[in-house]
């Protein structure tokens, strides 16, 4: 079983920040992100187009993101992938706490170039993931393409999300990548965004999230 260590955690109306740390025998790895930062990014994963992802996620969703990864990449890129995604999801809903405020739901079309994306998210507290995308690539870079799934389904599970990914239409493989993480990292972006008419009200009819 992974040990998962929460360094720190700082909630309140100004800053909401939080640092994980994840160790297995397959990754050891340290994230740190600031929901309310301005989407400055140091990453290393020794997989370089996944850095170039997720430092596009960092910027484009303004969250801060730093994050360090030690993994078995001698073996493949899969438990560096998964694991990236469990921690940053970790790190960012430690941040949220109970969701007090957010605005729970995002989404956002992106193109890039001759590719439209769209990306809709629920902080629900249910994890689910609907993957839309099809890459005519068994890698972009040294990245196997099947792992972007996996991202993103690791993601879902472990944030309790509904995250939702479709992919209209691209020939590009890097382009309809690119147009996902930009149209996800948009959608995380509005979803964690506070609501000044509801900031201390959970988002549900429920109560609880």
């Amino acid at each position: 079983m992974p040990r998962i260590f929460i360094i720190s955690l700082i909630l309140g109306d100004f800053m909401r920040t939080s640092s994980v740390e994840r160790n297995t025998k397959e990754t050891k790895i340290f994230c740190k992100t600031n929901v309310d930062g301005t989407g400055e990014s140091k990453i290393s994963t020794g997989i370089g187009f996944f850095d170039h992802m997720l430092e596009i996620f960092s910027h484009h969703s303004l969250i801060d993101v730093e994050l360090n990864v030690d993994g078995d990449t001698h073996v493949d890129f899969h438990h560096t992938v998964e694991d990236s995604a469990y921690a940053l999801s970790e790190a960012i809903n430690k941040s949220i706490g109970n969701k007090t405020g957010i605005s729970r739901y995002g989404f956002f079309y992106i193109t890039m170039d001759e590719s439209l994306s769209r990306t809709v998210i629920d902080f629900s507290g249910r994890p689910e993931l609907v993957w839309k995308v099809e890459l005519g690539l068994e890698k972009i870079g040294e990245m196997d393409t099947e792992l972007f799934k996996e991202f993103f389904k690791a993601f879902a599970n472990n944030a309790k999300c509904n995250l939702h990914i479709e992919n209209f239409y691209g020939t590009n493989n890097h382009h309809i990548i690119e147009s996902c993480f930009k149209s996800f990292a948009r959608s995380v972006r509005s979803a964690l965004t506070i609501d000044e008419r509801t900031k201390n009200i959970i988002p549900s009819s429920k109560g609880i999230l």
